[in-house]
């Protein structure tokens, strides 16, 4: 279940960083989640205001559409590290596995979700002159807010989700091949 939490984790990362980070540092504070030395840091105080002032820059800035581009590039650092972050801290005290194999996990899952949103947001902004940016970052926050609380609340919903993917992409793939003309 933890690399399914994990797995939840690392994906909201890749939109927004602080949200799954915030929610794991609150949950840490609170008790609900126990994570091992030195992930624990996340649940002090200070690292729990730290992460909410740069939740409040992110959700700020990425709602500007020429903010936001500037955003993304810094971002191309920081969701991916919290990615990381964030799946061996959640998943290092369950399973057997070097942490620098979960690190790497979190990284490529974190990294994938940025990228698709960082070259995605361009052409929002280019084909709605802007006022696009807003509504698709307010909905990029609500998608990572409830990625997040399901990771954290039912993870066996992360499964369910992969595989309802899993299923969309493969048939999408064989109508694809269908729909091509015979050579």
């Amino acid at each position: 279940m933890e690399l399914l939490t994990s797995l939840g984790l690392a994906i909201p990362a890749g939109l927004n960083a602080y949200i799954p980070l915030l929610a794991v540092a609150v949950s840490q504070r609170a008790g609900w989640l126990q994570l091992k030395e030195p992930y624990a840091l996340l649940g002090e105080w200070w690292s729990i205001a730290l992460i909410a002032v740069l939740l409040i820059v992110e959700l700020v800035a990425d709602k500007v559409p020429a903010v936001d581009h500037v955003n993304d590039i810094v971002q191309t650092f920081v969701r991916p590290t919290a990615g990381g972050l964030l799946f061996v801290a959640v998943s290092a005290q369950a399973v057997d596995v070097h942490p620098a194999l979960l690190i790497a996990a979190g990284v490529i899952v974190a990294g994938t979700v940025h990228a698709a949103k960082a070259t995605t947001r361009p052409v929002v902004n280019t084909t709605t002159a802007g006022f696009g940016a807003p509504v698709v970052s307010a909905i990029e926050d609500v998608v990572a807010v409830v990625t997040t609380a399901a990771a954290l609340l039912a993870p066996y919903l992360v499964a369910v989700a992969a595989a309802g993917l899993g299923v969309l992409f493969w048939r999408l793939r064989v109508r694809r091949q269908a729909d091509r003309p015979a050579r």
